[in-house]
């Protein structure tokens, strides 16, 4: 896959099929438009071609907006590498670009740069100066223009419409396997281990902790059913996220304890992925409290992963 800063580098690509976002978390959704497109790519021997920008609109258009993301930009490229994009035009999105007119963004970008031949976007596109683009707009001018649009209707997940912005929600609320299913994979957040107080380990269930990373959603406060990802290999653990108000509130740290045996995981980089919340973060009037109350919730992980489909480099739950 291709990783392209600028329109001019698309020059000579066979027969452009274009498809606009942000791809964030690349969720069902966008894997449903990027299936489409693929298809359609190796049907007209094309080039799947997907146009996105940096930074996100809002960082230009609403600064005071605070952003979190499901993805960073590196998982965000191997997402999409791994849905079969041939190549990312990662547009640097400015004032500049912004205050460009729909006719402007169509004629200039979508037809003369790119020189698309079909285009995908969602049924809800916006684009444009004052977001005035819709997706009427695009179909007006497509003929004259040289392509032709095909809007795509939501995925739809339990009955709700699957959006970045709705993950994001049930994510911030703990409702991670309610994220999982409409990303259609766990959500995942990576970092380095850092040293700890010890006090896992003085009661018994020692933990690899990391800081939050910068920028990305975070699940809500508690405890999860959940798997670290360390090489090639995935090992069953109970994670925390909080500030542990027991010990006097610190900084808001993620905290695993493995199921299969503490490791020396310290300046090793790991993966986390949440599977289910199993209680709100809480105080114990005790270290031995909250101890029995870590027992209680090693069991329940067991069952939770218990019930995951069987992946060959799980480490066993015994």
């Amino acid at each position: 896959m291709k990783v392209l800063q600028r329109l001019q580098d698309t020059a000579g690509l066979p027969f452009p099929i274009v498809t606009i976002g942000n791809f964030d978390g690349l969720h069902l959704g966008h894997r449903a438009v990027l299936k489409l497109v693929k298809q359609r790519a190796q049907d007209l021997n094309g080039t799947v071609i997907v146009l996105t920008f940096d930074p996100h609109p809002l960082r230009v258009l609403a600064p005071e907006v605070e952003l979190k993301f499901l993805s960073d930009p590196t998982e965000k490229l191997a997402l999409l590498q791994e849905a079969g994009v041939d190549v990312v035009v990662r547009l640097p999105f400015t004032p500049q670009f912004a205050a460009q007119t729909p006719e402007e963004f169509m004629r200039d970008v979508l037809s003369k740069e790119l020189g698309s031949k079909e285009l995908y976007v969602g049924q809800n596109f916006r684009f444009g100066q004052g977001r005035r683009g819709t997706i009427e707009t695009l179909l007006e001018a497509a003929p004259r223009l040289g392509f032709t649009v095909r809007a795509i209707s939501p995925v739809v997940v339990n009955g709700v419409p699957v959006s970045s912005t709705r993950i994001r929600d049930l994510l911030q609320s703990g409702a991670v396997a309610d994220a999982a299913a409409m990303l259609g994979r766990p959500y995942v957040l990576e970092g380095r281990v850092i040293r700890g107080d010890g006090r896992g380990g003085e009661l018994g269930y020692p933990t690899a902790n990391m800081l939050p990373p910068q920028g990305r959603v975070l699940p809500a406060d508690g405890v999860y059913a959940a798997e670290v990802q360390l090489d090639a290999q995935l090992f069953p653990g109970v994670s925390y996220i909080g500030s542990r108000p027991t010990f006097g509130s610190g900084a808001r740290l993620i905290e695993v304890h493995l199921l299969a045996g503490a490791q020396d995981l310290y300046e090793r980089e790991i993966g986390v992925s949440f599977h289910a919340r199993l209680r709100e973060d809480m105080v114990f009037d005790s270290p031995a409290q909250l101890a029995r109350q870590i027992a209680v919730d090693v069991g329940m992980t067991r069952e939770v992963l218990r019930g995951l489909s069987p992946m060959h480099t799980r480490v066993s739950l015994r």
